[in-house]
């Protein structure tokens, strides 16, 4: 077997049935990134990174950005040159080989389903307590997966298949909504801002960092401005979904640029200024280990009615994720079957919607029995494992094809490209080394697991695409 055979990059020869269809602009693109990022990290991690670092948690939020602006940087070149659908999948298999590409694929499914399944979940429980603030008790048993002493998640079961069959409908519908979705949660944090701000006091940044800036031991915590970055950074990702939509963008080279960095910079800006007018309104000691920190501010500042508004956001916010998560999986599933790396038969479009229904639905089958059922808490960091090395192996196609195809028409240039990619590679191998143990050890038979897999089904199975000539 040739594990090092590269994949054509051009898309003449697919089948019809195995076309996706072009009906997404640059905004679309735009709302997906921003509907994927910003989820209960923001509602939740300004307080667990203000814990961590104090007021220079703003400083960890402009870090973490800055290592996912590296990576976004490469996502946008490398996104714009292979107009093709599979995100850091397809992009390995151009650049690096089949093998590479097997990896990044198992990594990407780690991710994505861990991320779906656990957003799942968590709307769950915010479901499940607005219902039972209207009187609408659900039995615990329905409520909550056999380890947390239920039977069946059954709200988190039921948001997977609605956000599934709007994606089976169409992705034009399906963005349009979630665009609309975005605007709202987004109206929600500028509310945040706006009432927050009077009350600002810039005293409360003195002294700026009290942890210090690099990682150190505290009473027992690793705190400090890059032990809190090292957190943070998992409230950014989410931008590489973007990439997963080339194949359905009407001017790809161009609109992929766009989505990805436009995303990241919008989600950047929002996160700083939140994080900073609530350091401001409230000493961050008061709100540092709250479930619900932005809406504790609020209520500490005398406005229960914008807290109420807030938290309710945070419902919507949860529905984007999902969406966008699972419209990424299905899609690098897609290319996959399309490949030959899983079953060919999955990869087809239908064409009354020119959405893959039959790898849609079997996604959310997958998703939506792993937030039912298992015990995602002891696991879902095993998603930050899976982004890293996406990030890495992006960043590494982005040197690659600088060297290797000089040619490609790039509508958009990563600007020192030699100095972005390795301080992507760098950053993000550093935030892989700041995982848990158990979750290094978890990833490594993840990774074992796909290998044999490789091994025995797909190398065997996949199609020789002709190498590229150099």
């Amino acid at each position: 077997m040739n594990l090092m055979r590269r994949k054509p990059i051009e898309l003449d020869d697919l089948a019809e049935h195995q076309r996706l269809k072009p009906t997404l602009s640059w905004w679309h693109l735009v709302a997906l990134g921003v509907g994927a990022v910003v989820g209960t990290g923001i509602y939740t991690l300004v307080g667990v990174g203000a814990d961590l670092a104090g007021p220079g948690v703003v400083v960890s939020f402009l870090v973490a950005g800055a290592v996912c602006a590296c990576a976004a940087l490469a996502y946008a070149e490398v996104a714009g040159a292979i107009p093709a659908s599979g995100s850091a999948y397809t992009y390995s298999y151009v650049a690096l080989g089949e093998l590479f590409a097997w990896i990044v694929g198992w990594a990407l499914i780690l991710e994505y389903s861990l991320v779906v399944s656990a957003v799942a979940v968590g709307w769950s429980g915010y479901a499940s307590g607005f219902m039972a603030s209207i009187g609408v008790e659900l039995p615990t048993a329905l409520i909550a997966s056999p380890h947390a002493g239920g039977l069946i998640n059954l709200p988190a079961l039921v948001i997977v298949g609605l956000v599934a069959g709007l994606l089976t409908a169409g992705t034009r519908e399906s963005a349009t909504l979630n665009a609309v979705l975005v605007v709202v949660k987004l109206a929600a944090l500028v509310l945040f801002v706006a009432v927050a701000l009077p009350h600002f006091d810039a005293a409360r940044f003195d002294p700026l960092m009290p942890y210090g800036f690099a990682r150190q031991d505290v009473d027992g915590v690793q705190r400090g401005v890059m032990a809190a970055a090292a957190i943070i950074f998992f409230a950014f990702y989410g931008f590489d979904a973007v990439s997963t939509a080339a194949e359905e963008a009407k001017r790809p080279s161009r609109d992929l640029p766009i989505g990805i960095v436009g995303s990241l910079a919008i989600c950047t800006i929002i996160y700083v200024g939140v994080a900073m007018a609530a350091i401001g309104a409230l000493p961050f000691t008061v709100f540092a280990k709250s479930p619900e920190p932005l809406s504790l501010v609020l209520r500490s500042v005398g406005s229960g009615w914008a807290a109420a508004l807030v938290s309710a956001a945070a419902v919507v916010a949860l529905p984007t994720v999902i969406l966008a998560f699972l419209y990424g999986q299905s899609r690098i599933f897609f290319v996959m079957a399309r490949d030959g790396l899983l079953p060919q038969a999955l990869a087809k479009v239908s064409p009354q919607t020119g959405t893959p229904v039959r790898i849609t639905l079997l996604t959310a089958v997958v998703v939506g029995a792993l937030a039912a059922f298992v015990p995602l808490d002891e696991i879902a960091a095993l998603a930050n494992a899976g982004t890293l090395v996406a990030f890495i192996a992006v960043a590494a196609c982005l040197m690659v094809l600088r060297r290797t195809r000089p040619d490609l028409p790039r509508r958009f240039r990563t600007p020192a490209a030699w100095i972005v990619g390795p301080a992507a590679i760098t950053g993000c191998a550093y935030l892989f080394s700041s995982l848990p143990t158990k979750t290094h050890i978890a990833f490594t038979v993840w990774l074992a697991v796909g290998l044999a897999l490789y091994a025995v089904w797909s190398a065997r199975r996949a199609p020789r695409p002709q190498p590229e000539e150099s």
